[in-house]
């Protein structure tokens, strides 16, 4: 990781231990439970890693691109946002596996893009975030 990213890392971390404490104990009999758990955890995580600039609703304000169903969507296709060209060619779709790959490297997925390289490469960080951008556009 970044030297400039291990605060607001430790910050994040911070964000989903506070919340944490706040869902309901996991029960045997409940397997809904961790789900809900990892999108609460994610939905904390893309709010202090990725929210200044991605919004989950097309409702509120995005300098990038909304997210909102992102999973499952073609990389550069969100109509009226104006993707680099590198993007807008870039010819797959937002599987779990690229968002993977986007967020621990998306420089190294797509050379070109405007977007600046973030570097989330804890892949349960990832899984996290990719379970709460599952539930947006639903």
């Amino acid at each position: 990781m970044q030297p400039i990213l291990r605060p607001f890392a430790a910050a994040a971390l911070a964000l989903v231990l506070s919340v944490l404490p706040l869902a309901t104990p996991l029960r045997a009999d409940d397997p809904g439970a961790f789900e809900k758990i990892k999108i609460d955890a994610g939905k904390a995580l893309f709010e202090a890693s990725c929210r200044r600039c991605h919004a989950t609703d097309a409702s509120d304000p995005s300098y990038g691109p909304v997210l909102e169903g992102v999973v499952g969507r073609k990389a550069g296709s969100m109509e009226g946002y104006p993707y680099s060209p590198a993007l807008k060619g870039a010819g797959f779709v937002w599987t779990p596996g690229a968002m993977r790959a986007w967020m621990e490297d998306n420089d190294g997925l797509v050379p070109g893009t405007k977007m600046r390289h973030v570097g989330i490469e804890d892949p349960t960080v990832q899984d996290f975030i990719l379970a709460y951008l599952r539930t947006t556009g639903r």
